[in-house]
């Protein structure tokens, strides 16, 4: 009887306590994809550069992925708005680490920013500008005193080529008067400062090239003609730069 009982006759089938399917793995591709959306639905955000789609399984939908999911709206529809905007406010604040930007330039750099084909609206647009300028990462005012006084001792400009460069970086008119404002009306001094520093360069060429080219300096760092003439008359002068224009000299015999 012990052999019987010990046997693989004698052996009572095995039955599975929690049925066949239990002891049995998803084999099937929709099902493996339901187990691997439910545990990462977030994989799945367009957001995180994945590409939404339909699932047999039931989910509540976010409310940026409802137009998506019903087949509704046009490229871009199921992106979030507010996702767009950090997005763009990274940016500008990355450009902000490396240079000061006016409020013309941060408008434009918020405007230019796109995602999945999906821009920040204007009114996302004034409230960054508006939060930017109350922490004070954005100030026109600031920014056109430093280009005033980089302009002048740096590249020695006067008031109109100060003027230019104020405008061009999309400064307002009156932020550029009041920097100007600030400024010593010492053009005639700035000018002639800056002619001496060109004027020995010079020493090579015949008085009247010398001084047509030093005008030509200093008018182009916004100098009026009067000023410029001055200046480059003196400074000359002074280094004994230009030569003779030429013709024949005569010298007393005596």
């Amino acid at each position: 009887m012990t052999g019987e009982i010990g046997g693989e006759e004698s052996l009572a089938p095995v039955i599975p306590l929690f049925g066949r399917d239990a002891q049995t793995k998803p084999s099937s591709p929709s099902a493996a994809e339901d187990d691997a959306d439910a545990g990462t639905p977030s994989a799945q955000h367009p957001a995180h550069g994945g590409q939404a789609r339909a699932t047999p399984k039931l989910r509540a939908l976010r409310p940026h992925e409802a137009a998506t999911a019903d087949g509704e709206g046009g490229e871009g529809e199921g992106v979030d708005p507010d996702r767009i905007r950090e997005q763009a406010e990274e940016v500008l604040v990355r450009k902000l680490r490396s240079r000061s930007l006016s409020i013309a330039e941060a408008r434009t750099v918020l405007k230019g920013y796109e995602s999945q084909g999906q821009r920040v609206d204007a009114a996302q647009i004034d409230d960054v500008i508006d939060d930017f300028c109350r922490r004070g990462y954005l100030d026109d005012a600031i920014l056109a005193g430093h280009l005033v006084t980089s302009g002048v001792e740096r590249k020695g400009q006067g008031r109109v080529a100060l003027s230019r460069a104020l405008a061009q970086r999309g400064l307002p008119r009156d932020v550029i008067d009041a920097a100007l404002d600030e400024l010593p009306d010492d053009d005639a001094e700035r000018a002639l400062e800056f002619a001496r520093t060109k004027a020995r360069s010079l020493a090579r060429l015949d008085n009247d090239t010398a001084l047509r080219r030093l005008i030509g300096q200093l008018a182009r760092r916004g100098y009026n003609g009067a000023v410029a003439m001055k200046a480059a008359k003196a400074a000359l002068a002074e280094s004994g730069s230009g030569a003779s224009s030429g013709g024949v000299r005569f010298v007393d015999s005596d």
